[in-house]
């Protein structure tokens, strides 16, 4: 099959068109009801010129032959039709984080070429701050919202507009080679858009890899008819790229998406909730930052999570302690904690069932991920058991590159014995066992007295104290030792507790000169809307040492 998301949609609506796919607070939709409003959206961009301009046989892998529609919204059901637009239209879709400044939401659609964009209309303010200095005068479809913010000049509202547009599509050619974008944050410099093939996230990111549910789009249709479909609560946002996945996951097997009444922010009390009202089997969330909240609020007992049957966790770390206490709370519920990237999609998983006794931060490549760990100079495998560390590389079907970036393509996605890898910058050990004991990012380790010490380890073994509430771990330059361990840590409130304490507790779980050199407390860690610590911030403050 090559297949674009579009395609593998459109086949599920005809064979199963009553199958309810999308759920709100006020709405509930069919998937005949979504697409045909998907199809609306879609032929309104083609109607204003957007489309496909260059056959990806003729582009390299860092060109983008496609217009693209930016999508700047909370979730809700207009993402999830936008989405499905981009792809039935053959225009490419940009994720746009709505907590953007405007400098940061004005470099995002010029280096995008927004040629559209789809908005919330409590976003227009910053949204109308950035239009005047972007290169492309984009056409600008608004969203109501309780806001009641009004039209953009020359926007068009979104339902009156979808209510003037035809369900019979125009655009007729679809390809797999059609392209998702997804604008990833990284860890430093300005985001980066990677360019996946449609027919590649099918494959990688929605679990084809090992043929589960069929190689063709019959025996997917059939495997749909014959399985006990979900509902799945979206509270991760859509604007980042493990929310879109989300999406498109639970869209191609006919699973129902169930939104949140709280939008722009994670509410534990709102998705208790609603997994309670709407009897939710399924819940995607990130790590320490949902983790904590959730624990609080399903303490309280007022919540009935009987229909919840598989929780994932995923895009940021969670700690053992917040780990072992959600799947106490969440019992018979499974747990699953996913390692996955832009570049790489869903690359290993950890089973609460079978990883309990593990130390944090192993895991077993998920099955037909193609999962190896390379050596620091990228030019061969180490063996299992081998004890220095190297790059956790993902084969199979990957990204092509990114966008406007040849130099950084090149860098990531390497050729090794004619295999192609994609190297996001991951170090990892490959255990005896086979298994994968990640170490953290490359551009947050920290170079100490000539010891390689991993932000991620350091920042865990100072959470498992019950009063440090948080905590992230940066460098900053030491004479004496080059860079030197430093803790920016939140304590929990109303607890007191000394550095020496502190130090002492995290002693327990790492070596001595892991420790931090320096201890700065503030009021709260800062991490970014998809949950991660925020890295350039804690640099900061680790080299100003106050805020």
């Amino acid at each position: 099959m090559n297949l674009s998301i579009w395609q593998i949609f459109r086949a599920l609506a005809d064979a199963h068109p009553q199958l309810e796919a999308v759920i709100d607070h006020q709405r509930r939709f069919t998937y005949r009801d979504l697409g045909e409003r998907a199809t609306r959206l879609a032929n309104v961009l083609t109607e204003h010129g957007l489309g496909t301009r260059v056959p990806r046989s003729e582009l390299n892998p860092w060109e983008l032959g496609q217009d693209t529609v930016a999508l700047l919204m909370h979730n809700g059901v207009e993402y999830a039709e936008s989405l499905l637009a981009a792809s039935a239209s053959r225009v490419a879709s940009m994720n746009v984080n709505y907590a953007y400044t405007p400098a940061e939401m004005e470099y995002v659609l010029n280096d995008g070429g927004a040629a559209a964009v789809v908005y919330h209309a409590r976003l227009a303010p910053v949204l109308a701050e950035v239009l005047p200095r972007l290169r492309r005068e984009p056409l600008l479809i608004q969203v109501a919202d309780d806001s009641h913010t009004p039209l953009l000049p020359g926007a068009l509202d979104y339902e009156e507009t979808l209510s003037d547009s035809s369900t019979r599509l125009r655009a007729t050619e679809h390809s797999g080679d059609d392209i998702q974008m997804i604008y990833t944050g990284g860890t430093t410099g300005m985001p980066k858009a990677v360019l996946w093939r449609q027919d590649d996230v099918w494959s990688a990111c929605l679990a084809r890899g090992d043929h589960r549910y069929g190689t063709t789009i019959d025996e997917l249709v059939a495997y749909v008819g014959s399985r006990e479909r979900g509902k799945i609560v979206v509270c991760v946002p859509m604007m980042h790229g493990s929310g879109a996945f989300q999406t498109f996951s639970g869209l191609v097997y006919g699973d129902t998406l169930v939104y949140t009444g709280e939008q722009g922010h994670f509410r534990a009390d709102d998705v208790l909730d609603t997994i309670a009202r709407e009897r939710v089997t399924s819940l995607l969330m990130i790590g320490e930052a949902y983790a904590k909240p959730l624990v609080a609020e399903l303490a309280t007992g007022r919540h009935d999570i009987s229909s919840l049957r598989l929780v994932l966790s995923g895009g940021a770390p969670i700690t053992q302690r917040s780990k072992q206490a959600l799947t106490a709370a969440l019992k018979p519920a499974a747990f699953i904690e996913l390692m996955a990237a832009s570049e790489t999609g869903s690359a290993l998983e950890r089973h609460d069932a079978t990883g309990a006794d593990l130390p944090n931060g192993v895991f077993r490549p998920r099955r037909g991920a193609g999962v190896s760990v390379l050596d620091v100079t990228r030019t061969h495998k180490l063996e299992a058991g081998h004890s220095e560390p190297g790059y956790l590389a993902k084969a199979g079907s990957l990204p092509l590159g990114y966008l406007g970036d040849q130099a950084k393509t090149e860098a990531t996605f390497t050729t090794l014995d004619g295999q192609r890898y994609s190297v996001p910058g991951d170090l990892a050990r490959l255990r005896a066992d086979g298994l994968v004991e990640l170490l953290g990012r490359d551009s947050a380790t920290i170079n100490t007295g000539g010891e390689k010490v991993f932000a991620e380890e350091v920042e865990e073994a100072l959470t498992m104290h019950p009063s440090v509430a948080d905590a992230a771990v940066a460098g900053r330059p030491s004479e004496r030792w080059g860079q030197e361990v430093t803790a920016i840590v939140e304590i929990a409130a109303g607890i007191e507790i000394t550095d020496e304490e502190i130090k002492a507790a995290a002693a327990e779980s790492i070596a001595r000169y892991k420790l931090p050199k320096k201890i700065i407390r503030v009021d709260r860690v800062q991490r970014t809307a998809n949950g991660k610590i925020d890295r350039p911030w804690a640099k900061k403050v680790a080299a100003d040492g106050l805020l």
